[in-house]
């Protein structure tokens, strides 16, 4: 790391901007912004905590003066290392800036809009918007683990609701470093707010603006219209949605941390009463069939589609249980702070040669405690490999029901139930908790396992071959394979758990050459990081949103050089 620059100037200058306290440069300190959820870490100068936008700003102006690396990080829960520093081979000194203490939502237009600040959560939003009988675009899934907002935008995150697809808005306030290296502000929020950023800003944040200061353009977007249409197109040969789709990169949208965003401005849903229906079979054409039924020829589309297979089943049951009682028990809001809590005791007992122990304690409590899932759930389980969720508006029930009653009568590989309403709380929430159980199946068996393989793919919209074979000599170097997803948007997440001595890079390449023989891409609504290789199309996006190199440099394994060279 070059560190020509006056690094201890520089700390006093962000000191006097955000307080003593909120500037951050002891090793231990820092490990929880330094380092990914699941992968990827690296050195910092220093981790700035900013209170307010105008003091993002000035952080900002110092940072780049100083001709340093900026990278965003709001909730760090991202699984590709995306809003982290990445080794120590950068040729500047890395200023992070965390946005967590700015958490402002300001519900507008009738609550049928929101403006969110750089540290709104998921959750928060949701609870904001509950008393209008609204909801935000993503519900569940990573808005339990406290992921931000804004990093669902930046990051093209996908979510598990059909109607919505990405994240994604034309509208946002953001910094950028110019072709000439200079700093400049971009109200492109469809707000009037004044014309030097320290005014935007404060206004911003007070709410100091009226009704009439909001403008309205047709033309710009602040949720993604076109998905809608676009995954019912069941017989194209290219997926719905993936991270480097040219058509869903628009400024913040999918800059993955290449400019300094401090607002977005985002549509949100009209929340509609539900039931769930719960179908298990063991072929892969029986539910092949029901999602072309679903997205081809249903009225309206369903809510929300989620697969799990067998084994993420089981895995998820066993090392997800914890997570599952824990939200059933205290609800979502306190989960980031659990969370939080459990990293800052991992990182002591990492210290002290005890890495790993705070999650066999947690293991063998859940041992102990009574079975947590529904009865007719766990006898899907002994009967049926494949299990999908459906969660379909009310006035589509008798349809599907009709449907998926007459499909089965003549095809006895599988069948299906309409839950009551705490087997189908309780079936969705199993399928969040999946997500993180590899990760707790891997920390509780260090001596047997290398690490995880974690894949996030979107297969063709007319692949019927959806279920993955691998060559034997790959299967043989696996202990688990984890197979869940949002199938009816065919978008899957894949976590193989393998064996030690096996090195997983390259056995991830060599999964990503399986995937492009298959026409899949990938990631499918994670952020790149510094795990997968940015394409052509995302390459560019970065190019120019940041010119010179400045913000979240070596992203999608691009250079980590100045100006790009």
């Amino acid at each position: 790391m070059n560190s020509s620059i006056n690094s201890p100037q520089t700390i006093q200058n962000l000191i006097t901007i955000v307080g003593k306290q909120h500037v951050l440069t002891d090793a231990n300190d820092t490990r929880l912004y330094r380092q990914g959820r699941r992968y990827g870490s690296g050195q910092v100068l220093a981790v700035v905590v900013p209170g307010s936008l105008v003091e993002q700003w000035q952080v900002l102006q110092i940072a780049v003066q100083a001709d340093s690396i900026v990278i965003m990080q709001a909730a760090n829960t991202g699984l590709t290392g995306g809003s982290t520093p990445f080794g120590d081979d950068y040729d500047r000194p890395v200023i992070l800036i965390n946005t967590r203490r700015l958490t402002g939502i300001q519900v507008i237009n009738d609550a049928k809009q929101v403006i969110c600040l750089p540290g709104a959560t998921l959750d928060k939003l949701e609870k904001e918007l509950a008393p209008f009988n609204r909801e935000p675009h993503s519900v569940i899934g990573s808005s339990c683990i406290g992921a931000s907002v804004l990093g669902g935008i930046c990051n093209n995150s996908g979510g598990a609701l059909v109607r919505r697809g990405p994240a994604y808005t034309e509208l946002a306030l953001y910094a950028r470093v110019n072709e000439s290296g200079q700093l400049e502000l971009i109200n492109h929020l469809g707000v009037n707010l004044g014309s030097t950023p320290e005014e935007i800003l404060s206004k911003l944040e007070s709410k100091q603006y009226q009704m009439n200061d909001i403008q309205h353009d047709s033309n710009c977007c602040a949720s993604d219209h076109h998905y809608a249409h676009d995954v019912t197109q069941v017989d194209e040969d290219t997926p719905a949605r993936f991270n480097a789709d040219p058509s869903r990169l628009f400024e913040a949208s999918g800059s993955a941390g290449k400019v300094c965003v401090f607002a977005v401005r985002l549509d949100t849903f009209e929340k509609i009463p539900s039931q769930v229906f719960y179908v298990g079979t063991n072929t892969q054409q029986d539910l092949t069939e029901i999602r072309r039924f679903l997205l081809k020829d249903l009225a309206r589309l369903p809510i929300a589609g989620e697969y799990i297979h067998q084994v993420a089943y089981d895995i998820g049951a066993e090392y997800g249980k914890d997570t599952f009682m824990f939200i059933e028990k205290f609800g979502t809001a306190r989960v980031p702070a659990a969370f939080a809590m459990k990293d800052k005791v991992d990182g002591y007992l990492e210290k002290i040669g005890m890495k790993g122990l705070s999650d066999k304690l947690l293991q063998m409590v859940t041992k102990f405690l009574p079975s947590h899932l529904p009865k007719r759930m766990s006898e899907f389980r002994d009967l049926y490999e494949h299990h999908l969720m459906l969660r379909i508006e009310n006035q589509d029930v008798q349809q599907v029901q009709q449907f998926l009653k007459q499909y089965f009568s003549s095809h006895p590989t599988g069948d299906y139930f309409l839950c009551t309403d705490e087997e189908g709380r309780k079936a969705f929430l199993h399928r969040f908790a999946v997500a993180g159980a590899a990760i707790r199946y891997r920390d509780t068996h260090r001596s047997e396992v290398e690490d995880i393989v974690a894949l996030d793919i979107a297969l063709r919209r007319n692949d019927r071959e959806w279920v993955e074979t691998l060559p034997q000599e790959m299967d043989d170097l696996i202990i688990h394979k984890l197979y869940y997803g949002h199938f009816l948007c065919h978008v899957f997440h894949q976590d193989y758990i393998v064996k030690k001595g096996v090195d997983p890079v390259a056995m991830e390449h060599q999964m990503w050459h399986l995937l492009d023989q298959r026409g899949a891409e990938y990631p499918a609504e994670h952020n790149v990081g510094h795990l997968y290789v940015a394409k052509p199309t995302l390459k560019n996006h970065y190019q120019k949103l940041d010119p010179t190199n400045s913000f979240n440099v070596g992203i999608g394994h691009t250079s980590k050089l100045k100006h790009w060279n």
